[in-house]
């Protein structure tokens, strides 16, 4: 994930030399290693639509598909991945019903009854049509560092404890990152700076990311994008912004029933986590709380209280350019482990 100081937009890239980036850019480069029902909506047409029909309906985007190695489990894939064909943590099957209209995204989400198939139906969506494109041109064009890597190329589904007491809200997944790993916030140097936060926070087990086999694991937090899908220069429109929403108020629906502590990554972050919590019935402060590193604002749902914390997103120009700081992203995430009971 990537975006500017504050918005959640694009950003050039550039080179920011810590540790863990080193680790996860050595990592990334050795090759392959080894690792480990809901309804059916409809298309805009009237037809009833499942996951089976993906390779159909990506057929336009890449006519001749080819297979590639996972570059951890060795496994091959077709890019974009079809639902259900093994790829690791792919929560989707070849019958999970797939949401092509806000409508559809609406009443999938209302219904779904657990996390996992929330997941499920999240990671096969194709609403927003701008989008849907993006994501499949990028992952049959792919960077040239990962030509000869199979590209998931799909939604992201949110990632981590299902029921978390820390919550991490970012804006979308990197053409690169998570749109390439399948897994939210991994795979790209905005990751590499985040969970290697999260590991001396004590959230985390390890500080490198780099795929969804590579056996990280969060302790009592999940991370998840406002936006599922990589869109074009990171900048998703009002209307996919609107069109996600359901999405992400499902989850917190779901997963937030313990959440103490939600960390905004950027303002959009902070807007979607306020309006997450609103759309729930929870109250908010007049005059709306906003954004800004280090911000504070307690937030009351129907059961408890919960605490919004703002960070500056870990975007290579906030980090490059000394924005953001490896000790302003622990003090904030050290404050959400002790808010939620989980400081070391």
């Amino acid at each position: 994930m990537r975006c500017n100081t504050s918005q959640g937009n694009a950003t050039r890239e550039i080179p920011l030399a810590t540790a863990a980036t080193r680790a996860a850019d050595k990592i990334r480069q050795t090759g392959r290693r080894d690792g480990v029902g809901m309804g059916l909506a409809k298309s805009r047409s009237g037809l009833e639509l499942s996951a089976s029909d993906f390779p159909r309906r990506c057929a336009g985007v890449h006519s001749r598909p080819v297979s590639l190695a996972h570059p951890r489990t060795g496994a091959l894939f077709d890019s974009p991945v079809p639902p259900g064909t093994g790829w690791p943590g792919d929560p989707a099957t070849s019958t999970t019903a797939v949401a092509s209209t806000p409508a559809q995204v609406i009443a999938l989400a209302a219904a779904a009854p657990t996390l996992a198939g929330l997941d499920a139906v999240v990671s096969v969506c194709r609403a927003c049509p701008r989008l849907v494109e993006w994501r499949e041109h990028v992952a049959v064009t792919k960077r040239r560092a990962y030509a000869g890597e199979p590209y998931w190329g799909r939604p992201v589904p949110g990632w981590g404890a299902e029921r978390p007491r820390v919550l991490v809200v970012g804006l979308a997944p990197a053409a690169h990152g998570g749109n390439r790993t399948g897994r939210v916030f991994t795979g790209d140097r905005s990751g590499d700076v985040l969970f290697a936060a999260l590991h001396r926070a004590g959230l985390a087990n390890s500080p490198i990311s780099v795929d969804a086999a590579d056996g990280l694991a969060l302790n009592a937090t999940r991370v998840v994008a406002a936006v599922r899908c990589a869109p074009p220069g990171n900048a998703p429109t009002p209307t996919e912004r609107a069109t996600c929403a359901p999405w992400l108020d499902a989850e917190w629906r779901l997963a937030g029933i313990d959440v103490r502590a939600i960390v905004a990554l950027g303002n959009f972050g902070w807007r979607a986590a306020l309006q997450m919590v609103r759309a729930s019935g929870g109250q908010i402060t007049r005059p709306t709380p906003q954004f800004g590193h280090g911000a504070q604002a307690r937030l009351r749902t129907a059961e408890r209280e919960v605490v919004l914390l703002g960070c500056y997103h870990p975007s290579q120009q906030n980090t490059f350019t000394g924005k953001l700081t490896p000790e302003m992203l622990d003090d904030v995430l050290g404050r959400a482990a002790t808010i939620a009971g989980l400081s070391r």
